[in-house]
């Protein structure tokens, strides 16, 4: 009989767990935060029925995505002005463990409850309420390692529709969206770093970016966009963005030396190009109007979603090249070269990303009611969510 080493056990109970090209997505918008996985093998096409559902979750009320890693799968929701941040099997949907706190669902003009996605970075979940309550956990078992309240300890104030921003781990840091241009603590202990000023900052994710030698920070707050070098907090470069009620909400897309922002209330996107510590606009129009969730960047397109439905344009000009009605304010990512998009009726969608056309392979309605929550592949299966908290999870193994 032949005996396996350790590490060929362990890589065999690897292949079986995530299945053959099979990858996490263990924060807000991916692996490399532009919302493009690398998973391969996955089933695009799918019987008229759709594709099969492994299982069901409520979570409660929110917007909150899916973080996925180690099998597991983390979110987040609120019932009875409480949060929780559960943590489901990935196979089953049990629920492995969650943590709970006092926070008010907060309706305003939506139905409330947490938007940001919880972080899973080396065995610990950065999760962060609308009210500024920062919590580092356990994965293995959710107990608190530590916490912070930045709007009572610092006196940061709380933006109108409440912090949504997710908790960039980058380095020996955690950054959010909080204060005029961010505020960073160090992820292990909790102490803080840097803050900027405690006026109210807006909705968006910080993204890191390379400027010179050094490690910056993307920050897209009220009324500019804002590059910090991640270290200090110092401010390299502000870029003017007004956008109506202060509402800029999706993260900023860098390529290179360019810069894509977006924000909705007919405000539209542009285009910049950094130069040493300047940002100067390449193009700047109404033809993609992000609300919500950001565009994905492929192929020198941007696929997203605008007031009049999902769009494609080029990157370099900004020349609209199609779009398709009736998806609202939906969301999508892209894995394998396919477009994975949910309606904001919560119809499922997969296309080709093309700029000559919207191509769709396949499309199923999975939720009802309002879905305005990024959609997840991840290992085979796929993670949706409406505003309410139900949760499907839906296999597109091929297997």
């Amino acid at each position: 009989m032949k005996i396996l080493s350790a590490v060929a056990v362990l890589a065999l109970i690897t292949d079986v767990a995530l299945g053959a090209g099979g990858v996490d997505w263990y924060r807000w918008r991916g692996p490399d935060l532009n919302g493009i996985s690398k998973e391969t093998g996955w089933q695009a096409q799918w019987p008229a029925e759709g594709p099969k559902e492994l299982w069901k979750a409520s979570v409660g009320t929110g917007f909150a995505s899916f973080s996925v890693s180690g099998g597991r799968v983390y979110t987040m929701g609120n019932a009875k002005d409480t949060d929780s941040t559960f943590c489901l099997d990935a196979r089953t949907g049990a629920v492995v463990w969650h943590h709970s706190y006092p926070c008010p669902l907060d309706p305003k003009n939506f139905e409330g409850g947490p938007c940001a996605t919880p972080t899973v970075m080396d065995g610990r979940v950065y999760t962060f309420s609308r009210k500024g309550d920062l919590f580092c956990l356990d994965a293995a078992r959710g107990n608190v390692i530590w916490s912070k309240q930045l709007n009572k300890e610092l006196g940061l104030e709380i933006p109108t529709w409440g912090c949504t921003s997710s908790a960039l781990v980058e380095g020996k840091l955690v950054v959010l969206n909080m204060g005029s241009a961010g505020v960073a603590l160090d992820k292990k202990s909790g102490k803080v770093v840097w803050v900027s000023a405690t006026n109210a900052g807006a909705y968006a994710t910080p993204v890191p970016l390379r400027i010179g030698g050094d490690l910056c920070l993307a920050i897209l707050s009220r009324q500019s966009l804002v590059a910090v070098k991640a270290a200090s907090g110092q401010e390299v470069w502000s870029y003017p963005w007004k956008t109506e009620y202060d509402v800029n909400v999706a993260d900023p897309i860098v390529a290179g030396d360019k810069v894509f922002i977006s924000s909705g209330y007919n405000h539209g996107g542009a285009l910049l190009k950094i130069s040493g510590t300047a940002a100067q606009k390449v193009w700047e129009n109404k033809n993609m109007r992000n609300h919500f969730d950001s565009c994905v960047l492929w192929d020198g397109y941007l696929y997203g979603p605008d007031d009049n439905g999902l769009r494609c344009l080029a990157f370099d000009t900004g020349d609209l090249k199609w779009t398709d009605g009736g998806f609202g304010k939906g969301s999508l990512m892209v894995a394998d070269g396919k477009l994975v998009g949910l309606s904001e009726k919560g119809e499922l969608i997969i296309a080709e990303p093309t700029p000559a056309a919207f191509k769709p392979i396949s499309r199923a309605k999975v939720l009802t009611g309002k879905c305005w929550t990024m959609p997840v592949l991840s290992n085979g299966h796929i993670y949706c969510r409406n505003a309410v908290g139900d949760v499907i999870c839906l296999d597109v193994s091929g297997k």
